[in-house]
């Protein structure tokens, strides 16, 4: 069967009160964008095939940003000015997909589990939606307009939902559009959307971990939390990586994920972006997961020419699968010519995006060789890069 997820994150959460890293699904709680860590335990689940990010139409730049090679596996979607309109929106970009089921998810619930999410799509049936759930185990009062107890309202049979929200996808969607249609737009979640069109929805157990950020004070905690989990010993790793090409006939070279018009070509592996080739064995080295050649050996064919970028990226995606956030990333590029100050904004904004990154945690440098070596020559460039990654610390002994 096929099972898709859409990830609602178009809100503004006024409630978690303002921030220079934007609404509060942007914010970082142990060095990561809060979307960033809820995109990934999708992302690693084997069962989901599709994931839609549903966002703010001013909210773009801030997305890619925070969720950078995490965000580009998912589809993205602007959302309405409710939530029920950003799921309804989420859910119509599934339909050239066409899953068999669907995961409806906040995008400010990161703490969402495997286990979790395994007990969800082992409950799916194509006519009964799924709705994780905690038995309310506090006592409820009812108040009236002047805040006087009116009356205990017995808590048996009574449940606190959570997300994901799974259904059927046809049915569900159904009941968007039938809702639509209607103007109606006062649902509190998908599940009652459901049951207002007739289609069921079972109960299973949620987790108290699956939280979610509304409040500053949620942020906080969930920051404090992943600090405590580090045991207070950051795990701080530096990598570096060396590289070499030399010039062929051309009419241009790529360095850093940018074309720069020149008289000759760097000749050799892929697009033989040798700035690109030094970052990726730096990346790597912070995992002790080899070299370039390692992964993408010289020899197999399907690299002759492809760009520098997925070697990157592959090597963030290691990185990011063992925790670590990139710190900075620093390249030096090493030629007579060309002349590489007019394009090192374009190779910043380049490498911004590649490593999920903000522009000032990257550097890249110029320098010659003083006319000294092969370099001197003006037969080859050559660069060099480090990388600083910070990786969830060890709990003491």
């Amino acid at each position: 069967m096929k099972v898709a997820a859409v990830i609602v994150a178009a809100g503004r959460g006024e409630r978690a009160g303002q921030s220079t890293e934007g609404p509060k699904q942007y914010r970082r709680i142990g060095g990561e964008a809060v979307l960033a860590r809820t995109l990934r335990a999708f992302l690693d689940c084997p069962h989901v095939d599709r994931i839609v990010s549903v966002i703010h139409p001013e909210d773009r730049h801030l997305y890619e940003q925070a969720t950078g090679v995490l965000g580009a596996r998912a589809i993205t979607v602007v959302g309405g000015p409710t939530r029920q309109e950003s799921t309804r929106l989420g859910l119509l970009a599934l339909v050239t997909h066409q899953p068999d089921y669907v995961l409806i998810h906040d995008g400010v619930r990161p703490f969402i589990a495997q286990e979790l999410l395994q007990r969800i799509i082992h409950t799916l049936h194509p006519a009964i939606g799924v709705l994780p759930a905690l038995a309310v185990s506090d006592t409820l009062k009812q108040a009236g307009p002047d805040a006087h107890v009116i009356a205990t309202i017995p808590r048996a049979g009574l449940y606190a939902a959570q997300t994901p929200q799974a259904f059927p996808f046809a049915p569900i969607l159904e009941a968007h559009e039938a809702a639509y249609r209607a103007g109606r737009s006062d649902f509190t979640d998908d599940a009652a959307i459901a049951e207002w069109h007739g289609l069921a929805v079972r109960v299973v157990e949620g987790s108290a971990d699956n939280t979610k950020l509304t409040w500053a004070k949620d942020i906080e905690m969930a920051d404090k939390r992943f600090a405590q989990a580090s045991g207070g010993f950051p795990d701080i790793r530096t990598g570096n990586g060396y590289d070499v090409h030399a010039f062929e006939p051309g009419d241009y070279v790529t360095l850093c994920g940018v074309k720069i018009p020149y008289a000759l070509k760097l000749s050799g592996h892929s697009d033989a972006d040798v700035g690109l080739h030094a970052l990726t064995d730096a990346l790597l080295a912070t995992r002790g997961a080899g070299d370039i050649g390692t992964h993408f050996p010289p020899s197999d064919p399907q690299w002759k020419g492809a760009p520098s970028r997925i070697f990157v990226e592959y090597a963030v995606k290691i990185v990011r699968e063992a925790g670590g956030r990139i710190a900075n990333a620093d390249i030096t590029l090493i030629c007579e010519a060309p002349k590489i100050g007019p394009y090192r904004e374009a190779m910043t904004a380049a490498l911004s995006e590649m490593l999920g990154v903000a522009p000032d945690r990257v550097s890249i440098k110029a320098t010659t060789n003083e006319k000294l070596g092969f370099v001197g020559r003006g037969e080859g460039i050559a660069a060099i890069a480090t990388a600083s990654v910070i990786y969830p610390g060890e709990v003491p002994e």
